[in-house]
């Protein structure tokens, strides 16, 4: 059952979303209500959206999961691999009005690795400091060495905010912040949208084309295309594969995909509150077997994502060259499925499993619902905003979720994120000891095929264990406007609205 009516659609549709286009607005539907719109806080992918307005990084990532210099023009790693040395730009102003610099750099990574309400914490953990060797020079020392660290500071760890501003709107600084990017933040209304306005001190004006970005998070993909084919959008994130169809045969819209690094996962608590108290799923990995005895992933991807999705059960692409090409697709075996709960002495299971208000993911829990019931196994699914499914998994109220990751292009980001020990969206509160020794190998390690024999080990390790059972890796789908033009998918499914502009 949809959580939505026909007659809500009909309401949404007719509300007054916006007048007439205004000249130099760019409009954009996406999926997520976003977080705390601070990158120290932040853990949505929602949030990413906002933020990739808002908030300049020190390099960004490529369609070719390159770097490109951002706030940063070049850095260097030691010959031991201990340090990484960057030099900045020096013509950055925060939306404050306040100069960057190489101080206000090192504040910001200082902030992010020791702030006690920060989450960038355990992507920064092995950094040790951060000295300041000239006003657009600073050296971040490691106490091992940390392969990932480019990638992490392309996101969140490297958007770089006004110290000032964050001295003196403490608490408040989520609902007003002040980065370094393009658009500032005028206007955010819960459920409704985020008004951001071309920052005046912006470095580089020829890139921005409009005045004014507006982001309307809204989780039902039926209603972001009806709006975009209203004109009511310029662009939309995360059209559902059914639609693509309907884009490609309307010549005032056009659709752009791009292989992504994210994927979707049954995220299984194990060992969180009360959730994994009650739940046979987390005590036992036979049980957690036998749920994946009952799934099968193509039709999974075949059901609710029209085959455009590429079904997996690992976080890597089967193009990665980090992806274990020995862990194949197990096949559905409801047999398998029942020997492996009266093996574990367990019979009549349920399974409560939480899932965003989004058609896609409740269509594709209904697929599990269906599948698991062959075995014995009901699966109650309970449909939620997706910030109030995060703070029920916070306070381990849950059996089990879907999680949808955007990806990134270091294989630690797609691992670290949900699993590590330390991890503040490590939900479920795995903690393999195995694992855990694995992963900390693969930040220490710089060789690259050792770093691959390793992360595919990991790969091994948690398809023994399923604390996560992998489901498929996305495939991100953009619909907009024909007349939009300048828009380049990138593999992390953000938007960059720099260089975008409309006829």
């Amino acid at each position: 059952m949809r959580p939505w009516h026909a007659s809500l659609l009909a309401l949404t549709l007719l509300a007054p979303m916006a007048t007439a286009h205004a000249a130099g607005t760019l409009r954009i539907g996406t999926q997520e209500e976003p977080d705390r719109l601070d990158p120290a806080l932040g853990g949505t992918f929602g949030g990413r959206f906002v933020f990739t307005a808002m908030c300049d990084k020190l390099w960004d990532l490529k369609p070719d999961l390159t770097f490109a210099p951002q706030l940063a023009t070049k850095w260097d790693w030691s010959a031991d691999g201990l340090a990484l040395t960057v030099t900045l730009r020096d013509d950055v102003l925060y939306q404050d009005g306040e100069k960057m610099t190489a101080d206000s750099v090192a504040w910001n990574l200082e902030r992010f690795r020791t702030a006690p309400d920060s989450v960038r914490k355990g992507e920064l953990k092995p950094v040790s400091g951060v000295d300041v060797l000239s006003p657009t020079t600073i050296r971040i020392k490691l106490t091992t060495p940390y392969a990932p660290l480019i990638a992490v500071l392309s996101d969140r760890a490297g958007m770089m905010v006004s110290p000032k501003a964050v001295e003196r709107l403490g608490k408040d600084f989520a609902t007003t912040p002040i980065c370094s990017g393009p658009y500032k933040l005028t206007e955010r209304v819960a459920q409704s949208h985020i008004t951001l306005d071309r920052f005046a001190g912006y470095r580089d004006q020829a890139a921005l084309h409009f005045d004014r970005v507006i982001i309307r998070p809204n989780p039902n993909a039926t209603i972001r295309l009806t709006n975009l084919q209203a004109g009511q959008l310029d662009i939309l994130q995360d059209l559902s594969p059914p639609d693509a169809a309907k884009v490609k045969a309307d010549p005032k819209l056009k659709l752009s995909t791009i292989t992504g690094l994210g994927f979707a996962a049954l995220n299984i608590n194990v060992a969180n509150g009360p959730g994994a108290a009650a739940s046979p799923f987390a005590k036992d990995k036979r049980v957690r077997a036998a749920l994946e005895a009952t799934l099968d992933r193509t039709i999974i991807n075949q059901v609710a994502m029209d085959g455009l999705f590429t079904p997996n059960n690992q976080t890597e692409a089967p193009s990665s060259p980090y992806h274990n090409k020995s862990l194949t697709l197990p096949p559905r075996d409801i047999a398998r499925a029942r020997a492996l709960l009266k093996e574990a002495g367990v019979a009549n299971l349920t399974l409560e499993l939480r899932v965003q208000n989004a058609p896609r993911d409740q269509q594709v829990a209904e697929v599990i619902q269906s599948m698991a019931a062959e075995a014995g196994i009901t699966v109650k699914v309970m449909v939620g905003e997706s910030n109030a499914n995060i703070q029920a998994m916070n306070a381990g109220d849950y059996m089990a979720h879907i999680n949808n990751w955007s990806g990134r292009a270091d294989p630690d980001g797609n691992l670290s994120v949900y699993l590590a020990c330390d991890s503040f969206q490590n939900w479920g509160k795995y903690c393999g000891p195995e694992f855990g020794k694995a992963l900390e190998a693969g930040r220490a390690e710089n060789n690259a095929a050792k770093r691959t024999a390793i992360y595919q080990n990991i790969a091994a390790i948690l398809a023994d264990d399923r604390p996560m059972l992998f489901l498929y890796n996305v495939t991100w789908l953009f619909a907009h406007s024909a007349g939009l033009k300048g828009f380049t998918p990138v593999p992390d499914g953000l938007i960059r609205v720099q260089g975008m502009s409309v006829d």
